[in-house]
């Protein structure tokens, strides 16, 4: 395995073998390392000492169902801490057959200038991006795949972080009408604009690198682990998580009063059968749309959808539960053509839909425009592309939108935008918020799932169980698995074990894989406490403590002292 450096102000490209100290890292752990040992903790997320970091994770390029995602990281812009943001799509599954570890961008051009990087089995070169910029992210993976080829892998940024904004995410494409997976979440598709690299292009994986130890030992656990997927009551063929996607919980969320709903103002929104996924199913199959898709090969869950007009024309290759909660209920829109129309020009524009959405839902309650007006909405969104001072506003995401606007009711933890479950009535995903490494992030230990092992409404055991949530997911941000992946490995962590031990031969033992887990954390907050980053910079936000939120007019009121000791026992 080798990790392949680029240097943008000197154009160098090298490749060089993986550390001894890396050696059990990939994925989120790599990046959590890589950030503590050769980035200066306090630097401008957006200068040239920031890196930006591609890598697969452990289980990338094996042919483990489910565990091909690509996580992407650097110090963010918005949170000012560690990020590891992950997506779907066959960039992870590329470069783990390719044999790289990571790819590393370092520095920054000399010039205001941006390129194209395109790596192959043979090595990788830099080339002028002049004729992508300005481009959307579709049109940008489009024409580079008919240029490099229709079966390449393309990572892209748009408009949005061209011009830096922080609400900038990074898009990947995917298996078929799959086009735009996003690594979304804390503000990295402005990193990557600021490094002037517009797109990376991965060759088709000619030949599999990937060498096994203990093949029998792998393939062994690797079957058990699919036929656990497919015989999972919720994840098999007849299980919610295919059939609906993960607008499946839509329902669930409005139940339990935690689904944004007019700029966090409700958790419950009275319109929300029209968002659900049983009704967007029904819909696109009507429309001779598509569900049960998948983003990445030989994904046996495949929870996509390709949401079409009323006439059959694309429109979005997948509409997702957090895109629902923050582009529709918390908009007031209650038509999925609505949210998929402001899905689309999020992600064309290559912005995060969970950070943009909590933006607009402020601009909303600034007067700028009304709750439930679409047009309004996309006009906001045409100013992000065309770079306005308004557009670039939106852009920066929630906490500059408000600060402007000077708008109290900010929802956002860390500087970044909380998803689609109000802490006020899940209160488990309330703490992850604020204690964190990643900032409010769900993927970061999300206790939805958890309801009835513990009172989402109640004070009582929400650290212990955010904890146990934030390990297992370091587990999977750093394995490359999936998230809705997991209830097999949380069952029987000996088959992520025996997994490792078949491709690797490391002999470890279900003990030493919670170590590594719990380490990936540790490193993750010893870079924000050098960051400079306190106790009192991830709490969740004043009125979110003193305003009860509806139907069951909770707060959030998990003492300071519970949020503190999360960590006392990592």
């Amino acid at each position: 395995m080798r990790i392949l450096r680029v240097d943008m102000a000197s154009k160098e490209i090298r490749y060089e073998p993986v550390p001894e100290k890396y050696t059990h890292f990939s994925g989120r752990a790599l990046i959590a390392n890589l950030l503590l040992e050769e980035i200066p903790p306090t630097c401008d997320a957006l200068g040239p000492h920031n890196k930006l970091i591609f890598t697969p994770g452990l289980l990338g390029g094996a042919g483990v169902t489910t565990a091909g995602r690509l996580s992407v990281g650097a110090k963010s812009p918005l949170t000012k801490g560690v990020k590891e943001s992950n997506a779907g799509g066959i960039a992870g599954d590329s470069l783990g057959k390719m044999g790289l570890r990571a790819v590393v961008i370092e520095n920054q051009p000399l010039r205001k200038e941006f390129y194209i990087l395109h790596i192959t089995a043979k090595g990788a070169t830099l080339e002028s991006a002049n004729e992508y910029l300005g481009l959307g992210t579709y049109a940008t993976s489009k024409k580079l795949e008919e240029k490099f080829g229709a079966d390449s892998s393309i990572i892209s940024i748009g408009q949005a972080g061209e011009f830096l904004l922080t609400g900038a995410g990074i898009s990947t494409t995917g298996e078929k009408e799959q086009r735009s997976n996003y690594a979304a979440r804390g503000g990295l598709g402005a990193v990557m604009g600021s490094k002037g690299l517009k797109a990376v292009v991965i060759d088709k994986p000619v030949l599999k690198t990937v060498q096994f130890v203990d093949a029998e030992l792998f393939r062994t656990a690797a079957k058990a682990f699919a036929q656990k997927l497919l015989d999972d009551p919720k994840l098999g063929p007849q299980g919610g998580q295919h059939l609906y996607g993960t607008a499946s919980i839509v329902g669930a969320v409005n139940e339990m009063g935690a689904l944004p709903t007019r700029n966090f103002s409700n958790g419950n929104f009275e319109d929300s059968t029209k968002l659900r996924g049983e009704y967007m199913r029904e819909l696109i199959l009507a429309r001779e749309g598509k569900v049960g898709t998948r983003c990445m090969p030989g994904c046996v869950i495949a929870c996509r959808n390709l949401f079409v007009d009323k006439n059959g024309k694309e429109i979005v290759g997948t509409v997702q539960y957090e895109t629902i909660a923050l582009v529709g209920s918390n908009l007031g829109l209650d038509n999925l053509d609505d949210v998929a129309l402001l899905n689309y020009m999020c992600n064309d524009l290559g912005l995060d839909t969970i950070e943009t959405g909590a933006a607009l839902g402020i601009a909303m309650e600034a007067g700028l425009v009304k709750p439930g007006d679409t047009q309004g909405f996309v006009a906001l969104l045409n100013q992000v592309g065309e770079g306005t001072a308004l557009g670039r506003v939106i852009g920066n995401g929630a906490e500059v939108t408000g600060r402007v606007f000077g708008i109290r009711r900010v929802p956002t933890t860390l500087g970044q935008a909380i998803p689609g479950y109000d802490p006020r009535s899940l209160k488990g995903n309330g703490v992850t918020y604020a204690t964190s490494p990643q900032g409010a992030d769900h993927t970061a230990g999300n206790a939805f799932g958890a309801r009835k092992e513990v009172n989402p409404l109640g004070k009582e055991g929400q650290k212990e169980l955010s904890l146990k949530l934030q390990i297992i997911s370091a587990m999977l941000d750093s394995t490359g698995l999936c998230l809705f992946a997991r209830p097999p490995v949380i069952a029987d962590p000996q088959l992520m074990v025996d997994m490792l031990n078949g491709i690797y031969g490391w002999n470890w033992t279900k003990e030493d894989l919670d170590q590594y887990n719990r380490n990936v954390l540790r490193v993750e907050i010893e870079f924000n406490r050098r960051a400079g980053l306190t106790f009192a910079d991830y709490r969740i936000p004043e009125y979110m403590r003193e305003e009860p939120l509806a139907p069951h007019n909770s707060v959030f009121d998990i003492p300071d002292s519970d949020l503190d000791s999360v960590f006392e026992k990592l």
